[in-house]
């Protein structure tokens, strides 16, 4: 079972900071990451997502 996610960690978009917990605002807020590394490494996935759904797009023709 996931660890609760109030008690995980999350990438805030606005500061760039890596926080655990509801510490700000969801709407700034990526994650939630079981580790603070992956946290911290938010942006690089969230762009490798966007690459692959843009190619799986194209392919499908959309």
């Amino acid at each position: 079972m996931a660890e609760d996610p109030s008690k995980q960690y999350w990438y805030n978009m606005k500061t760039g900071q890596v926080e655990r917990g509801y510490q700000s605002p969801s709407v700034d807020r990526a994650g939630p990451f079981e580790t603070e590394a992956e946290a911290r490494h938010a942006l690089d996935k969230l762009r490798e997502n966007s690459r692959k759904w843009a190619e799986e797009d194209a392919a499908e023709g959309r």
